[in-house]
């Protein structure tokens, strides 16, 4: 899923760099969620 060939430069380090940054986003995402802005914030991803 790499657009410009980061984990190519990387390695290993690049796919952990994205798993942990995807890893962290959810975590952001769901602390929203549960923190009272949830109707924002599926509001606005469904649209």
């Amino acid at each position: 899923m790499s657009n410009d060939g980061l984990s190519e430069d990387y390695g290993d380090l690049g796919e952990k760099r994205n798993r942990r940054m995807r890893i962290v986003a959810w975590t952001v995402i769901i602390a929203l969620i549960l923190g009272g802005g949830g109707a924002t914030v599926l509001t606005l991803l469904l649209g």
